[in-house]
């Protein structure tokens, strides 16, 4: 059972999305609030599975409610994959207009685990949720080539922070790290490295501790940024 806080302030969209959650088999909705503070409190108290946000606005204090979120202050939970217990600080999935693309990739580098966009269908937002409880990365392709835009336009890093920023992975490591970029599974990266899938796991686990992200979206962003995979044409 995954459970969700959610995170609107439209109060007639709250509704619905308790509604849409609580009826859908093997998630259940903790709690809801229009409030950014409230929200920190709520997940701090709860422990939710996810924290489902509705945008990220400018002028408002969206990005520091998702900060204080997936880095609570109260738990020193190492960096990586989600553990049993509530040890770990609940994953955040961004609803997100067509755009507004910065903001999502704000959200990003503040600590969000997955973005949708906000004409989603209720299949595909209940299935985001599923994925991200479970640990892994949500992102449209719209959204995709939007922020790898961003990244490589905005967000270029130091010739001198590239070499010392890569010399952190040992070979594996980075062949891990470009499959996760490019989009594969755990189960389809161990297939094609010829390794089990509790070994990608853990690589996985080791690349995200290395970077200080929670979630393979982050890891996706780094491997673009520091040029180990590049978009297509």
């Amino acid at each position: 059972m995954a459970s969700v806080l959610i995170v609107n302030d439209q109060s007639l969209q709250r509704v619905g999305l308790r509604m849409l959650l609580t009826a859908e088999p093997g998630l259940s909705v903790v709690g809801d609030t229009a409030s950014g503070a409230e929200a920190v409190r709520m997940s701090a108290t709860l422990r939710p599975d996810v924290v489902l946000i509705a945008s990220v606005r400018p002028g408002t204090d969206d990005l520091g409610t998702i900060r204080r979120i997936a880095h609570p202050t109260h738990l020193t939970a190492a960096p990586g994959p989600a553990r049993s217990g509530g040890q770990q600080p609940p994953r955040i999935l961004v609803l997100t207009s067509d755009g507004h693309e910065e903001h999502a990739y704000a959200a990003l580098r503040a600590g969000a685990g997955g973005f949708l966009l906000k004409d989603a269908t209720p299949g595909e937002l209940t299935a985001a949720i599923r994925v991200v409880a479970a640990g892994d990365a949500v992102i449209t392709p719209e959204l995709t080539r939007a922020l790898i835009d961003t990244v490589r336009h905005e967000r270029a890093p130091r010739p001198g922070r590239r070499a010392i920023g890569l010399a952190t992975f040992t070979e594996r490591e980075r062949d891990v790290l470009v499959a996760v970029a490019s989009g594969w599974s755990n189960a389809e990266i161990a297939a094609r490295l010829s390794i089990a899938p509790t070994t990608v796991k853990s690589h996985v686990s080791h690349i995200l501790a290395k970077i200080g992200a929670r979630a393979r979206v982050q890891a996706v962003a780094f491997a673009y940024e520091y040029g180990l995979v590049h978009p297509a044409a």
